[in-house]
This record gives structure tokens, C-alpha cells and sequence, in this order.
């Protein structure tokens, strides 16, 4: 019967949706515990350096709360 291929159908459907999810995951352990940002514009790219000089560890990905700002 039809009900037959649901088995297959969803073990391709996890098999598909593992890179997607463990690429997610990767990024979040390289990252610190944040996603990976992209500039996809020039105002993001000037807000990713703007954060990356705020650090103080020249990684954007680090910040430093508002408090610990000078």
C-alpha cells in the first residue's frame, strides 16, 4: 500500500536535512556560540567592523557588553 514508503521517504528526509543542521552547528562551535554573520551589504560589513573594533580581540564575534565599552 501507499503507506508502505513512508519509512524510506522520511529516512531520506532526515539523510537530506543532516548538512543543512550540522553545518549550523559547526558554525555555533567556531563562533563561539553565536551564527556566523554575513555582509551581504555594505552598511552590515561596516556594522561587522565597527564590532570587531569594539571587541578588543579583532574578532566580531566577541563582544564586550555596552558597560565595558570606553
Amino acid at each position: 500500500m501507499w503507506y508502505e514508503i513512508l519509512p524510506a521517504a522520511g529516512l531520506m528526509g532526515v539523510f537530506l536535512a543532516m548538512p543543512g543542521l550540522s553545518l549550523i552547528y559547526i558554525h555555533r562551535y567556531c563562533n563561539g556560540g553565536k551564527e556566523k554573520r554575513i555582509a551581504r551589504v555594505t552598511y552590515q560589513w561596516y556594522l561587522m567592523e565597527r564590532d570587531r573594533r569594539l571587541s578588543g580581540v579583532n574578532e566580531y564575534f566577541r563582544t564586550k557588553g555596552l558597560e565595558n565599552i570606553d
